[in-house]
């Protein structure tokens, strides 16, 4: 057995906005493993700037592990904590490897096409007739949820888009959740909660920056808005630690980003806690190619979520792996009449 990665540069269609700036371009590391017959690929969905291996050694240390392949994935996984992405990209590699298919990682319904996954339409931030131009076109397309990033533009001209939508569509019609990035002020954070509470949304991410406990845990108790917690579960490691953090901050939602928590084992754990809990959770990809989307998309399924997962974001891209995911009205499925084209 041997193992190899290549780097892929994906290239968004149209420059997308978030709280931390313009995003035009996204890495995506693949690591394949190969025995006489057959082969496996797994993506390592490091994004930079928030992963928490987002460092200097990320390179090298992929080229450890593809030094390394023959001690198997359980041992490797365990050397690779501060690793995230790459823990998922292992994880991922050799179910493939093991599969009769190496793209049906979770065989399941989902993974030959009988069933489908509702996901939110993802609205990008940008200026009130960018975002308002998004939303027609989700709509229009047949999603059932949004999902609308916040805390770039003045927060009245988003409350104002916000009121718009709802003078359309009731909340029964359009589920509408926002994604501050964590932007807002401790200070005022509680006051524009419940602004946008007014609006009938399902809820909000990450409203205040992360490691602050004490005021998240205030505005989860306080809020008339559901909370989910995303940002905040990265670099979250031991069960202890995630223990502590619902235990104290006690939020609605979590929202797990395999590639940022430790792939599909780290999102077990998380998903075994917040349910002795009685908080829900959903699953959201973190700007992967195909390849990570796919394997998140079926690892998803086997989880039997009914709430709309956030897995909308293999259309962004110009040069995307070709692959059979597909998304309509509002809803991704995985059509087994159309083909892979990822290059060992």
């Amino acid at each position: 057995m041997k193992a190899y990665y290549k780097k892929h540069i994906l290239e968004f269609k149209t420059p997308s906005g978030t709280s931390r700036g313009i995003l035009k371009t996204k890495e995506a590391w693949f690591i394949i493993i190969k025995n006489k017959t057959d082969f496996g690929v797994g993506e390592c969905g490091m994004l930079r700037g928030l992963s928490i291996d987002d460092r200097p050694d990320f390179e090298q240390t992929l080229q450890w592990v593809c030094d390394n392949i023959d001690q198997g994935l359980h041992h490797l996984y365990d050397q690779l904590t501060a690793f995230p992405s790459i823990q998922i990209g292992i994880e991922t590699a050799f179910k493939s490897l093991a599969s009769h298919d190496p793209f049906q990682i979770y065989p399941s319904g989902f993974s030959k096409g009988v069933v489908s996954i509702a996901i939110n339409g993802l609205i990008w931030m940008g200026d009130k007739a960018f975002m308002s131009k998004q939303i027609a076109s989700k709509l229009k397309e047949g999603f059932g949820c949004i999902k609308m990033k916040i805390g770039a533009i003045n927060f009245d001209t988003e409350l104002s888009l916000l009121k718009s939508i709802r003078q359309e569509f009731s909340a029964s019609e359009i589920e509408i959740r926002v994604d501050a990035n964590g932007a807002f002020n401790p200070q005022n954070a509680l006051e524009k909660l419940k602004q946008l509470s007014d609006l009938d949304l399902h809820s909000i991410e990450q409203p205040i920056a992360t490691k602050q406990w004490d005021q998240m845990a205030y505005l989860c108790e306080q809020s008339p808005l559901d909370i989910a917690l995303d940002e905040e579960l990265i670099g979250v490691f031991s069960m202890q630690d995630k223990q502590g953090l619902l235990n104290h901050i006690k939020p609605q939602y979590i929202i797990l980003k395999p590639s940022f928590i430790g792939g599909f084992k780290g999102s077990d754990s998380w998903i075994e806690l917040a349910q002795a809990k009685g908080v829900k959770w959903w699953v959201t990809s973190a700007l992967e190619s195909n390849v990570g989307l796919n394997a998140i998309s079926q690892y998803t399924f086997t989880k039997n979520s009914t709430l709309p997962q956030g897995l909308g974001t293999g259309s962004l891209y110009t040069n995307n792996i070709a692959s059979p995911l597909e998304i309509t009205k509002g809803s991704l499925f995985y059509n087994p009449s159309k083909k892979w084209n990822f290059n060992l």
